[in-house]
């Protein structure tokens, strides 16, 4: 492929920092080297010297003072070596992406950490976007995603979806407006890329099956974009076999896929994983060489602890506990929205995530509702319009959370929620259970 038709100016233009490249040499230098080349301060100055973590299994993660002393330093832009090592291990295991195998430049699939998935997404979309670019977006969005894209003056295209996700004919219509020789052409208009979330996505809770991908991947090899898979509810798909990803597909080296540890070890570690062509990637490591220059050191030895602890099948174990928790909260939600609000709403069950998209009977825009009354009902929701590229549009949805709240506290703002309907809507009816 050629990855510079996708690359900005600006991002061709960055260079490897030298003080950077050296940090990655002294990491991979002997102890018997003598260097005098380091800006890094002395460990020995810092006031934090051990650390002992409890594990909800019972075990803990000893820092002990050496291992300290490197968590505390500085470290390589890409991540810690051996983190990155059990992620192409844990990549190649989940995915079996074609392109492992492949020469760097034919589309080698790299990977690199990131502060949270969300930077790594920030910088593709800085390396790939100049202002008049044309992208194709599942919607509603991620208001996260979309306030990253809109200052870099792109055209968005939404691309319709249902309740599983996108729609590939409709992709399909959309796409139609270009030939797909333009790709050849040096200033040609057709979209950079498509951004999708393919599980659990957040608002609509929809999960992409196998047959729209292979669909989707086809089309985004006639028409040469690439795709961003962004998949931070991966790990927590209620039903086993998880589909097949992007990743997973990817014979020519145009799917970057952003992984996240937030939503099943913490989200407040920070710690992200990008996966996709070594030329692309090499050029976001080069973005956060002269940015945030690494994720935290700390957090990346502290997570790399647990994981070598834990094994692969540790992790595994773990995350069926965590999707366990979930689908139980899911199925919650769908109990009390069966009792509240049958009749006056529509939703589907969710196959992944934390999220029920609720369309409300009898208001065209929830923003009032919920910003307004909700608040005096003491019931919190996500107005729909939020999640709109264009979010001055009305909409008829809200969006529910089952992540935090008690099975006692949904129940209950489901019923607030019923009551504040009927108020707005008074011609809306719920539907009585039939004895």
């Amino acid at each position: 492929m050629n990855y510079a038709r996708y690359i900005t100016a600006v991002s061709a233009a960055r260079k490897a920092s030298p003080i950077r490249l050296l940090t990655e040499l002294m990491q991979r230098s002997p102890p018997s080297l003598i260097s005098l080349a380091g800006g890094a301060p002395n460990p020995n100055t810092f006031p934090f010297k051990t650390a002992s973590i409890s594990i909800g299994d019972g075990t803990t993660v000893e820092i002990g003072e050496d291992l300290m002393k490197r968590a505390l330093q500085y470290s390589g832009s890409a991540g810690i070596p051996e983190l990155l090592s059990w992620l192409k291990d844990l990549q190649k295991r989940l995915h079996n992406p074609p392109t492992a195998d492949y020469k760097p430049e034919e589309g080698q699939m790299e990977i690199c950490v990131t502060t949270g998935s969300q930077q790594g997404l920030c910088k593709v979309f800085e390396m790939l976007i100049s202002p008049g670019d044309t992208v194709l977006l599942d919607a509603p969005s991620y208001p996260g995603t979309l306030a990253a894209l809109r200052p870099l003056g792109c055209n968005i295209i939404s691309v319709p979806s249902d309740r599983h996700g996108i729609i590939p004919k409709d992709l399909k219509e959309i796409l139609s407006r270009w030939s797909p020789e333009g790709t050849r052409k040096p200033n040609s208009s057709l979209p950079k890329f498509l951004y999708t979330v393919p599980n659990g996505s957040n608002p609509t809770g929809t999960s992409l099956p196998e047959d729209r991908k292979k669909e989707i991947y086809q089309l985004a090899r006639q028409y040469d974009f690439l795709i961003i898979e962004d998949d931070p509810y991966y790990f927590l798909q209620f039903s086993k076999p998880w589909a097949p990803t992007f990743l997973s597909m990817d014979v020519d080296g145009r799917v970057v896929r952003a992984d996240s540890f937030s939503k099943v070890l913490s989200s407040g570690l920070r710690i992200g994983f990008l996966s996709g062509p070594k030329p692309l990637i090499d050029r976001v490591i080069l973005h956060i060489q002269v940015s945030t220059l690494h994720t935290s050191t700390f957090t990346q030895l502290m997570i790399f602890q647990l994981l070598q602890q834990w094994g692969q099948k540790g992790f595994f174990d773990h995350v069926d506990r965590v999707i366990e928790f979930y689908k139980t909260q899911r199925d919650v939600m769908l109990t009390s929205a069966d009792k509240w609000l049958k009749g006056l709403a529509d939703w589907h069950a969710p196959a992944a995530g934390m999220f029920l998209w609720i369309k409300i009977k009898g208001i065209s825009d929830t923003q009032h509702l919920i910003m307004e009354k909700a608040l005096e009902k003491q019931v919190l929701l996500v107005p729909g319009r939020a999640f709109n590229i264009d979010n001055s549009q009305p909409s008829s949805y809200v969006r529910a959370s089952f992540s935090l709240s008690s099975p006692s506290q949904i129940d209950q703002g489901f019923q607030r929620l019923a009551e504040l309907i009927k108020e707005a809507a008074p011609n809306t009816e719920p539907l009585r259970n039939q004895e």
